[in-house]
Formats: C-alpha cells, sequence, structure tokens
C-alpha cells in the first residue's frame, strides 16, 4: 500500500554533482525514518545516509562532507545532494521509509532503485 520511488541517477564524471529524491506515497500517518542505501556489483548494500523526524542525521564515512540528506519542500520527499562524485560511488541507490500508515499498521518500504555512474 505505502511505496517508495526513487528518480534522479544518471552518468556523470568525477567531480560532479547529482540531486536523487525518494517520494513515498500511500495512506500515511507519519515517515519516522528514510534511508538511503547503495549496492555496487559484487559488493554488499551498504547504508549511505538516515535522516530521522527530529531531523537527525547520520552519514557513512566514506561520503560525509560530500553528501547532504534532507526533507524536500515537496510532501513526503526526501532529497540526497551528492557532489564531489568519484568513481567509487557508483552503484544502484535505493531509499527505505519507514512509519506508519493505514489503521497504525507499521510500514517498511523500499524503492526499485537507481543507478547511479560515475566516470573517470
Amino acid at each position: 500500500q505505502v511505496q517508495s520511488v526513487e528518480s534522479g541517477g544518471g552518468l556523470v564524471k568525477a567531480g560532479g554533482s547529482l540531486r536523487l529524491s525518494c517520494v513515498t506515497s500511500g495512506v500515511i500517518f507519519s515517515i519516522d525514518v528514510v534511508r538511503w542505501y547503495r549496492q555496487a556489483a559484487g559488493n554488499e548494500r551498504e547504508l549511505v545516509a538516515h535522516i530521522s523526524s527530529d531531523g537527525t542525521t547520520i552519514y557513512a564515512d566514506s561520503v560525509k562532507g560530500r553528501f547532504t540528506i534532507s526533507r524536500a519542500n515537496a510532501k513526503n520527499t526526501v532529497v540526497l545532494q551528492m557532489n564531489s562524485l568519484a568513481p567509487e560511488d557508483t552503484g544502484v541507490y535505493f531509499c527505505n521509509a519507514q512509519g506508519y500508515g493505514d489503521n497504525t499498521r507499521h510500514f517498511d518500504s523500499w524503492g526499485q532503485g537507481t543507478q547511479v555512474t560515475v566516470s573517470s
């Protein structure tokens, strides 16, 4: 019932920037946590950034100072701004939203992923 959809991925040269968006839709009472993950080919999925309902943010050491997670003006939208991109950032980026929806049921919603490719 509750769905999350990512957008904004693409091909960019090293040193460039991309802005990813995650829109969560459905019957929603609250969204408590949104996380961005990424998975490179042949590697395990890793946590990139986290934002909670009180505004607390957490970043992986590898992206601190380069990536920023924030809530956008649009309803139920979270943005991941990625600057100073490097080839090591290449992978499929997923958003994960957790909260409460219809009939106060807890939801755990994963997007389908968006590809980010950084060339040398």
